[in-house]
């Protein structure tokens, strides 16, 4: 549990609460200064005048929010005010941004009237690109939003009805499905007739609940014809519980209850007994989303009914509703089409989404976040966690593709593959550049094959990728990606049926998978012979170089050496030298090169910086140090980068006299005489490579007029630090590593990896693997 104290320290501390604003541009210079403000800003400002719809393309109004509250109904708190609500509405901008990227200034209204905050909003229209409403009580919530559909051109959203819905929603569909009950045949009860459960009521019919089967409670029992405060002419008369009114001989909750399939609660804590959980149909459904404690805790529910599929708004619980389902991405995707509203074919399609996401397997990096081996659908997962990052594409393209469809977008997606990128980039660097890798591996490049024959090319089959640690679960996770994206043809080592009786588990779908058991592949005396004969006057006999082929280490290699595999991906389970050494033996290295070497991509907001060696060459020599250099600048390349090389040192082209600076100066040279089309320097201290201002003022000289994004490290030991401080302090992703300098893809894993960073290395493989086949056929 989180402490008062724990509390308000991290609101208070450093720079007071939670958001900030930073400039999207550069503002360093004088003319950056006269760019964004005058006289540069008049041009943007005629445009907008003559062309109103350009103030999307010149501003950020396409990606601006506002959070608005008059500080009625906080959280649980009650009506605190519009200075106590600021920090809640802090919070949702938070969320806004780390979720869906959208930029969010919250506006706290000394608004006490329904009115005041309509009037405000209107004002306030040409500033944003949609409104979320927030924490305002009931009725005058949905008078406010009402009113505001009516008379804005931007899309309005009340959270605290609509994200509850939604996302109890998608639970409530998945739910029904997994006990085999028909929505329009379930008997729904609703207790608290606020304005999340009135919405929650409104949105559950939509999805199909018949009318005649859901009873709506409030604090006085439920809504029931007859009932006297609910006659049209009572002085407290709400015309949105009216709409709930039914025929009914249940009068109180505990009534309503008895045989009922599904209990909504957004309540107070509390208010359902077990007895009222025995008295319910089988297996029932039961919602209890008042926070912080639920109507009935989980513990109780279960004791009562061991049957029972529960959800709550607590996140120590299975099934937690949350509205950062929701509305990030619901919102992402109504700004990214103009969308002049959320209407309900845009929330049916994002609580559809959200259902469908929940069947799919869950990725590791979502299971490590919240401490679990494995998630799979059932009755404990119902909907997808907050944290998993598919819930941004999901869900969001969802909504997208509803708005065009009905009518609600003024600027349709186009290309719906180009967008999942454009989204993709929203998740960080590293995302952008894989999927840019992965479309690459895709592809298969047949147009430029064939331009290089005259005769018809024979067909290509997919990449063969090898997969030595085949029966590790993550190998198996990542070997379904890569089917699913099209990056190639997995082939996994090992026993068949061990690696089947853990994909079933998984519920992997090996039939698109290859497997393979060297203890009885029928190429193994062959390739045994071939190791003996490559490694005789090394000390291996005939009978070693058999038991090495029992090694799936040892034959995966072997299989790619022979063309029988195009790539090998291993590592998983091993230390790194332990996986490196069989390659070392087998596979020759690339023409001109002597030495094998590592290289980590790392991903910064605004630039990529790739650093080698990082894993392989402890003390290297001039040689080595020009041969690391070449290796890296063609992998750049390979990431349609080009290349600015510097080689560190703790000199300054010259400025300490020392073995090391001389090493470090003698393969600068190397790289010249061999190369001389690429830009590369030094010897030269970190700072100075990467700082232009360094570069022009004390060293304008040097070959680098900008600063490196190839880094050539001295030793393993200053390469292998500095990627890794780079990593947890510098806040960078990391890619890798990449194993360079062999003639043919064989990458080695960092121990434990994830399975987006096998696939990540599995794409760099094939890549690479096409390359290799393009430039035979070209030969």
């Amino acid at each position: 549990m989180i402490s008062r104290d724990e509390a308000l320290e991290y609101h208070r501390r450093g720079r007071p609460g939670k958001l900030e604003v930073t400039p999207s541009k550069p503002c360093l210079t004088q003319r950056d200064l006269a760019l964004a403000y005058s006289p540069g800003v008049a041009e943007p400002c005629r445009e907008i005048y003559q062309t109103p719809d350009d103030v999307y393309l010149y501003t950020g109004k396409s990606n601006l929010v506002a959070v608005v509250t008059n500080g009625s109904a906080v959280l649980g708190l009650g009506p605190l005010g519009p200075l106590a609500s600021k920090p809640v509405m802090e919070g949702k901008g938070v969320l806004f941004k780390r979720f869906a990227d959208i930029d969010v200034f919250d506006l706290e209204l000394n608004a006490p009237t329904a009115d005041g905050v309509i009037q405000a909003c209107r004002l306030l229209e040409p500033t944003f690109g949609g409104i979320n409403l927030e924490d305002i009580a009931a009725p005058d919530c949905f008078y406010i939003e009402e009113q505001l559909k009516e008379t804005l051109a931007i899309p309005v959203f009340h959270d605290d009805q609509h994200g509850t819905a939604i996302i109890s929603g998608a639970a409530l569909l998945n739910a029904c499905e997994l006990v085999g009950k028909e929505l329009d045949e379930i008997k729904l009860v609703i207790n608290g007739a606020g304005a999340a459960g009135i919405a929650c009521a409104k949105f559950y019919l939509t999805l199909g609940v018949n009318p005649k089967n859901l009873l709506l409670c409030d604090s006085k029992g439920v809504l029931y014809e007859g009932r006297q405060d609910l006659a049209p002419d009572h002085p407290r008369y709400n015309p949105y519980k009216a709409q709930f009114i039914r025929p009914s001989q249940a009068h109180t909750l505990e009534e309503a209850l008895v045989g009922a399939d599904v209990f909504c609660g957004l309540s107070i804590p509390n208010v359902v007994t077990p007895e009222m959980v025995r008295s319910m149909g089988n297996n029932p459904i039961i919602f209890a989303m008042a926070n912080p404690d639920p109507e009935i805790t989980y513990p109780d529910a279960l004791a009562a009914r061991p049957d029972v599929i529960m959800a709550t708004g607590r996140s120590d619980y299975p099934n937690q509703v949350n509205n950062v389902l929701g509305f990030p991405f619901i919102f992402r995707g109504a700004l990214d089409v103009r969308a002049h509203t959320i209407n309900e074919a845009m929330k049916i399609a994002a609580a559809q989404a959200l259902a469908a996401l929940a069947k799919e397997g869950v990725p590791e990096t979502v299971c490590r976040a919240y401490g679990m081996e494995k998630i799979e659908f059932g009755r404990e997962y119902l909907i997808p966690k907050p944290f998993d990052p598919r819930v941004l594409l999901q869900v969001t393209i969802a909504v997208a593709k509803a708005a065009a469809e009905s009518g609600a977008a003024r600027a349709p997606i186009q290309d719906f593959e180009v967008y999942r990128e454009q989204l993709e980039r929203r998740l960080g660097r590293s995302k952008e550049v894989m999927r840019q890798v992965i479309n690459k591996a895709k592809r298969r490049s047949q147009l430029a094959i064939q331009s290089l024959e005259t005769e018809k090319p024979a067909s290509l089959g997919p990449i063969r990728i090898a997969f030595p640690e085949g029966d590790d679960e993550r190998i198996i996770r990542a070997a379904s990606r890569i089917v699913e994206e099209g990056i190639g043809e997995p082939v996994l080592f090992g026993n068949f049926h061990e690696i089947q009786v853990k994909a079933k588990q998984l519920r992997v779908n090996l039939q698109q998978i290859e497997l393979l058991d060297p203890q009885t592949h029928p190429l193994r005396e062959d390739l045994a012979r071939q190791f003996f004969a490559m490694r005789a006057r090394r000390g291996v006999t005939l009978a070693e170089a058999r038991r090495h082929m029992l090694r799936r280490h040892y034959y995966a290699p072997m299989l790619l050496l022979r063309g029988e595999m195009d790539a090998v991906v291993c590592g998983e389970t091993y230390h790194y030298p332990d996986s490196i050494r069989p390659a070392l033996q087998i596979l020759p290295l690339d023409k001109g090169i002597r030495h094998a070497s590592g290289l980590y991509m790392l991903l910064f907001k605004n630039q990529i910086i790739f650093c080698a060696d990082t894993t392989v060459n402890i003390t290297p020599d001039a040689e080595t140090l020009a041969e690391i250099a070449l290796s890296a600048a063609d992998t750049a390349r390979r990431f349609d980068i080009e290349p600015r090389i510097a080689l560190l040192s703790f000199s300054n082209f010259g400025s300490v006299k020392h073995a090391l600076v001389d090493l470090v100066q003698e393969a600068v040279e190397m790289v010249h005489r061999r190369r001389p089309d690429l830009v590369i320097d030094g010897e030269m201290q970190a700072d100075t490579a990467t700082n232009e201002a360094i570069l022009h003022s004390t060293y304008p000289f040097s070959r680098l007029k900008e600063g490196a994004n190839v880094l050539i490290f001295p030793d393993l030991t200053s390469g292998n630090i500095a990627y890794k401080l780079l990593v947890e302090l510098g806040g960078a992703e990391a890619i890798g590593p990449i194993l360079m300098g062999l003639s043919k893809p064989y990458h080695v894993l960092q121990r434990d990896a994830s399975v987006d960073a096998i696939v990540n290395i599995a794409a760099i493989a094939a890549v690479q693997a096409q390359e290799i086949e393009l430039q035979a056929r070209s030969a």
